[in-house]
Parts: C-alpha cells; structure tokens; sequence
C-alpha cells in the first residue's frame, strides 16, 4: 500500500477546511449539539481512577542499545513489558500490573485501543510499538474483559501496519479485533463541534465505553507539538482535514473537550523509547529521531502534553534549534485545554515521578 503522506492525507491537509476554520470562533465545547445517549458512562458501581497532573516516567539503565531489537527501532518485548508494569503500579499503587489496570478499566468495559502509527508507515519506524501495547491488551483479558470486545483501532491501513500490532510475532489474542476507519466508519448523526464544521466520531470510539490512548511525543509541523491529545481528536473524526486551520489549536480542544470524547479515554500511555524533535509528524528525517528511553503513564493528557512539549524543547536546543515558540509553532492548544478544564498545565502543579529501573 502506498504511503499516506501531509501532501495527499485529509488527516494531514489544510485542503478544504483551512478558510473556514479561519474565522471559526473558539467552541470549547459543543456537548449541547448532540445526543446525551453518545456519552459513555462506566459499568454501574465503577469509577474509573483519574490523578490530574500525576504522570509517571519509567527508564532502565542508561544503555539505550541494550533495551532495544537489533534494529534499534523496537524495544525489546520483555524491557517494554517490565517497563509499561511499573509505570502503572506506580500511578495506582497495585502490586501488578492486571491489578493496576483494573483502577481504570471494568471487566464490563467495551475497551477500544488507539495507538500512533503514522510515521511507522516506512519500515515501522517511529509508532507506538506493538510491545508497548500488547502488555495491556493481555492484561484486559486477565481482568476479565472479553477478547470480543477489545479493539485497536487506527485511521489508515498503513497506520496500523507501522505499529506492528497484529503481525509477524505480534498477534492479537484470538477474538481482539482491529478497525481502520478511513475516516468514513460512524454510528452517529453529524454534529458541530467547533465553529461550524460539521464532523462525526468514528464508530471504534463511540462504540466503546473506556479508550486507552498509546501515543508518542512528537514534534508538528501545523500545530508544533503531538502526543495525547491529538492521536486522540485527529485519529478518531471523519474530517480531520476541515479541523488543522490555523494550527489547530481550537479544534483539537474542541474535539476532546467534546462529551463523546473525553468520557471515553480513561489512560495514556507514552511510547518514549525514541522522540522526534523536529519535521515531524512523519518520520522524514531519521536525524530528528533520537533515542528517550522511556515509557510515562497517566490520566492527564494535558499535563503529559505539556512534559512532551517539554522534552522536545530540550532536544531541539541541544542540537542547535530554536524551541517550538521561537520558531512559531508553540502548541497553544495545550494551555487553551488547560483553560477548558481539561488537565494541568502549571508545572508547578504537575508531579512527574521518575523511576529507573
């Protein structure tokens, strides 16, 4: 299959949308504009854990080779797996990791999983890998979900491929599914979610009642900075083409801030094995594609948006770059989804615990 690239993706273009979004006013929210039915609700008697600002950093060792496949692209399944464990007993407090997961997820729960893989279209790349999340795939099965109703989903076919999920030495336990949208897959009527461009929600989404966010932290070229938030509005609309205008900032909050949305994601979990500080979204340039060494989880998309934008900063002065604002792609969206209510933005109010292994 050919790559899907900034020049030819509606996920990626300013085509079609750009003037109209323009002049869009700022809509934080449109809840209002649809049915209160497409609003998730936990499994009666479960409350989902959700620690605003807390976000949890693993690392192991200093020898970024040594947790990493030959190709020094995927790491290794064992490392991720020991890795993506102590993040969230650390988040939640529970001796294991199936225990830990069921802080955020109920047997009950149709769970759907959203990873990032669109700069692993050539070769596999840069995605959130399939070792990272097939831990918690195994994990919701123990919990007690039914494989039936668990699904990874992504936007494109290629998408899906770059993450490795589902294929050679990476299969989905038997009844996990896989969905690819194509951003034409709904169950729901169109509706108005910022300004007046009217989209729909993929169906992989709506049709759940808990979401778990896999993502990376990645530089943007529209909106500066990508990680949770983003994968998440971009990855989960039928038009994700109509919502980039003027670097997206209002849309992405609009998106997420939406009911259908954030009623959903109950989880981030960060792919940080390797950053992209710069050309970004896709993996163009291996140059700008350096090694992290991490895995980070949360519930705070924007506090983890905001340590992301963070990072990339960094990388980009250690090599001589102008930060994101310097160059005129500060990712405001982060702070508006802090003004929305949406996370923690102050980073005097964020606590990132750190944990070498």
């Amino acid at each position: 299959m050919a790559n899907h690239d900034e020049s030819s993706l509606s996920r990626r273009s300013l085509m079609g949308g750009a003037a109209a979004l323009a002049t869009a006013a700022l809509a934080p929210s449109a809840a209002a504009d649809a049915p209160a039915s497409l609003g998730a609700k936990p499994p009666a008697g479960f409350k989902p854990m959700n620690k605003p600002g807390r976000i949890v950093k693993v690392t192991r060792g200093n020898d970024f080779a040594s947790l990493m496949q030959p190709n020094q692209l995927w790491p290794k399944a064992d490392v991720a797996k020991n890795m993506i464990e102590r993040a969230l007993m650390d988040l939640t407090g529970a001796p294991n990791l199936v225990e830990a997961l069921g802080k955020f997820i109920h047997k009950d729960d149709v769970v759907a999983i959203k990873p990032n893989g669109i700069a692993g279209q050539s070769g596999a790349t840069m995605a959130a890998n399939a070792e990272v999340v097939m831990p918690l795939i195994e994990a919701l099965i123990k919990l007690g979900v039914p494989p039936e109703k668990i699904t990874v989903y992504e936007q494109f076919p290629s998408y899906l491929k770059g993450t490795r999920i589902g294929g050679k030495g990476n299969a989905l336990p038997a009844g996990v599914k896989t969905g690819i949208h194509m951003n034409s897959v709904v169950d729901m009527p169109k509706i108005k979610v910022y300004g007046n461009v009217e989209t729909q929600y993929v169906k992989f989404l709506t049709e759940a009642t808990a979401v778990i966010n896999f993502t990376q932290i990645k530089d943007h070229s529209i909106c500066g900075f990508t990680g949770c938030l983003k994968n998440m509005t971009h990855g989960s609309i039928t038009n994700p083409g109509k919502h980039h205008g003027a670097g997206a900032h209002g849309q992405i909050v609009a998106l997420y801030n939406h009911e259908i949305m954030k009623s959903r994601v109950r989880l981030h979990i960060v792919d940080a094995f390797k950053i992209m500080y710069d050309k970004g979204p896709l993996d163009k340039d291996p140059k700008r594609r350096i090694p992290h060494g991490a895995v980070y989880a949360t519930t705070d998309p924007v506090a983890m948006d905001t340590i992301g934008w963070k990072v990339v900063d960094k990388a980009r002065t250690e090599n001589g770059m102008k930060t994101l604002a310097q160059s005129g792609r500060e990712p405001k969206y982060i702070t508006k989804a802090a003004d929305a209510g949406l996370g923690v933005h102050a980073e005097s109010k964020i606590k990132l615990s750190e944990v070498a292994l």
